[in-house]
């Protein structure tokens, strides 16, 4: 495993396992696990993803096991919209969901709302060791400035849509301003624009005999990018953390930005009913929503 420093100091793994969609509980606890024993040691889970409990109990398991210890794990979850009125019971419910005495990560899900009032609990809860860090989801470089100009403990973390066909530059770039680090989710881009068989990814990774996937993964790492790849297929689960043995050369990189269409195809968060319908959505209700 590789790391990166955030900037507290805290070291955050460069892969991780997310747990986005993955609804049947006992599938998410056994993938959860499978990728503990595979070598990941981040986990991405969410209040709205409804499986914090099952991602608890995998890494009881893999602690129990002696596989893992409780300190060398990365835990990230998110704190949804409609608790952002309420941050302390949503934080103190994903502790008890988790199984842990803290969060080693945690995320506001949307700048909608009274995001800036939510993140000031967070910051409580950061300075009582409760979270070792505190972060972002989904916040365009506007928005990440602004909110950086704005509380008194700057984001860890920015974990917003990156992957080949959107790449997001000027987020990369303004994370950097302020010493946030971008991660991120959908790096397959959810199985859009043929990723796992496209022809540039694949001719890329036949240099290295590595997939396509591989090459979308290793490329957003050696753009200082954290990742969180999910897949409920051991074989997937393990081919994706197989990545710290090649490197991207600067023609490499060069084609893949060429892939980059500037817009994404997965969600549209300045859609007005986007941002209604997530207004609409609990935390606890089963439903599927697009991040």
């Amino acid at each position: 495993m590789e790391y990166i420093t955030l900037n507290n100091g805290l070291k955050m793994p460069l892969i991780g396992y997310g747990v986005y969609q993955v609804n049947d509980l006992k599938e998410c606890e056994e993938s959860v696990y499978q990728a503990i024993v595979a070598g990941y040691r981040l986990i991405d889970t969410a209040a709205v993803y409804m499986n914090e409990e099952a991602v608890g109990k995998a890494i009881k398991r893999a602690v129990d096991e002696g596989i893992v210890k409780r300190e060398d794990m990365f835990i990230t979850t998110k704190l949804w919209l409609q608790d952002y009125d309420d941050v302390q019971t949503a934080i103190d419910t994903s502790l008890e969901k988790l199984g842990l005495d803290y969060i080693d990560l945690y995320l506001f899900h949307q700048p909608m709302g009274n995001y800036v009032g939510a993140y000031r609990v967070m910051e409580d809860n950061y300075r009582e060791g409760k979270l070792k860090a505190i972060g972002v989801c989904n916040s365009y470089p506007h928005v990440l400035a602004d909110l950086c100009e704005t509380v008194e403990v700057i984001p860890a973390v920015n974990q917003i849509e990156l992957h080949p066909f959107f790449q997001q530059p000027l987020a990369l770039q303004t994370a950097k301003q302020y010493g946030v680090v971008c991660e991120a989710w959908g790096p397959f881009a959810e199985g859009g624009h043929g990723i796992f068989t496209h022809p540039v990814l694949s001719e890329i990774g036949k240099k290295y005999q590595k997939t396509a996937a591989q090459v979308a993964l290793r490329w957003n790492i050696d753009r200082g990018v954290v990742v969180i790849p999910k897949s409920v297929h051991k074989e997937r689960i393990e081919q994706n953390i197989d990545i710290w043995d090649f490197q991207l050369d600067e023609q490499d990189m060069q084609k893949i930005a060429e892939l980059d269409t500037g817009k994404s195809d997965i969600v549209n968060h300045f859609d007005p009913e986007f941002v209604k319908m997530v207004h609409s959505v609990k935390a606890h209700e089963e439903r599927k929503i697009n991040k």
